[in-house]
């Protein structure tokens, strides 16, 4: 099994790239995903943390599909009173 090497937010394509031991790579469009999962601000701004502080784990969550569950129990809503 090929060895992860590289995986970090490029912001000019907003993109996570993965890079593998064997010259594979893997980009996850960041736009995409928050267009398909995230309902509102709260959980965009769950994602975009992810996105900027660890790619790592925002690619690991898109990859397995447990991106859902995660923001069902991370994400935390304020009312603006």
């Amino acid at each position: 099994m090929p060895k992860l090497i590289l995986c970090e937010f490029n912001m000019d394509t907003n993109c996570v790239e993965m890079v593998y031991s064997d010259g594979k790579t893997i980009s996850i469009d960041t736009i995409a995903v928050e267009n398909e999962y995230a309902e509102d601000m709260y959980q965009r701004s769950e994602l975009d943390w992810l996105i900027y502080n660890d790619p790592f784990a925002y690619a690991e969550l898109v990859l397995t599909e447990d991106i859902s569950d995660y923001l069902r129990t991370v994400t935390e809503y304020r009312r603006l009173d």
